[in-house]
């Protein structure tokens, strides 16, 4: 007997990259107001909305929840019980890690700098740094912090991975996170990518960035929490060392808060997956769940539940 099932999409955006299956209905419900039906087999949430909409699937039955993130940091509170949600992994690290590259090179070459020079009509040649010959510590190696060491790689620098626990992989040593403070003070670049959770929560806080070298610069594409805004001010502020970040707290960041204004500190509104590769790939990945489905086969990226 064929299998039919039905999906929701939070708007048309997706529609597009799926395939056209007469087994398959497509409906649209961005998670407010009632659903359209009183069970709905994969229900994709509406991206950057934020866990809490999440709340609204107790008057639906699921079997699914494929979310369009990476990170689930409060979905687990928000998400009714006996849910099974799959998180986005495979669809932002590139985007990411491109956007990280790039605020790293914005920062060494001091970009801002000489766009700011362009609006005045001013020629100035004064040298910048080099991302060449640079030490770089990427703290949380996942999907992200690897497609991070990848991009870095042919830049020359040198590359050094942290994660949860200390491990070897085919290029070598990845370290775990209790070296940290060994580590931080030989390295001129500290990218942080790791997942929030309340062993990462104000992972950079007034030790961290301590111990930092003199000049290093922080770039932050995990999570805004993941630092102690309050110490990153301090630090920064100082003139000490330099951050680039695209994930702040709080979000949206204040008009008048002090990091907009705090030379060395590049901000990006937490863009790092929003590129033109997000809806092919998040379209690529919803179709293969629902492959896996009309298949009785289990969906992949399941984080919770299952």
């Amino acid at each position: 007997m064929t299998r039919k099932i039905s999906v929701s999409l939070p708007d048309s955006a997706l529609r597009q990259y799926l395939k056209p299956n007469p087994d398959v209905t497509v409906l649209e419900w961005d998670l407010a107001g009632e659903p359209p039906q009183p069970k709905i087999d994969i229900v994709v949430p509406p991206y950057m909305r934020g866990p809490v909409v999440l709340r609204n699937l107790a008057g639906v039955e699921t079997g699914l929840v494929q979310s369009q993130s990476i990170g689930y940091d409060g979905v687990a509170d928000a998400l009714p019980s006996g849910r099974v949600f799959a998180n986005a992994a495979g669809v932002h690290e590139t985007s990411t890690a491109e956007l990280a590259l790039a605020l790293i090179l914005a920062s060494q070459r001091e970009l801002p700098r000489h766009f700011q020079n362009q609006e005045q009509g001013r020629w100035e040649t004064k040298p910048t740094a080099s991302l060449a010959d640079r030490r770089v510590l990427i703290v949380g190696y996942g999907g992200v912090g690897k497609a991070i060491e990848q991009r870095l790689l042919p830049f020359e620098t040198i590359v050094t991975r942290v994660a949860s626990k200390e491990r070897i992989d085919g290029t070598g040593v990845v370290h775990g996170i209790e070296e940290l403070p060994a580590l931080l003070p030989d390295h001129d670049m500290v990218v942080v990518g790791v997942p929030l959770s309340d062993s990462t929560r104000h992972l950079i806080d007034e030790d961290f960035l301590s111990a930092m070298p003199d000049g290093a610069l922080l770039v932050n594409v995990a999570r805004g929490p993941v630092a102690d805004t309050e110490a990153l001010v301090r630090h920064t502020g100082s003139g000490r060392i330099r951050a680039a970040l695209d994930v702040t707290d709080p979000e949206p960041l204040p008009a008048d808060h002090p990091l907009w204004s705090t030379p060395g500190v590049i901000i990006t509104p937490h863009v790092g997956g929003a590129s033109s590769a997000m809806r092919p790939r998040m379209g690529r990945l919803l179709q293969r769940q629902i492959d896996l489905m009309l298949a009785g086969e289990p969906p992949i990226n399941v984080v919770l539940g299952g």
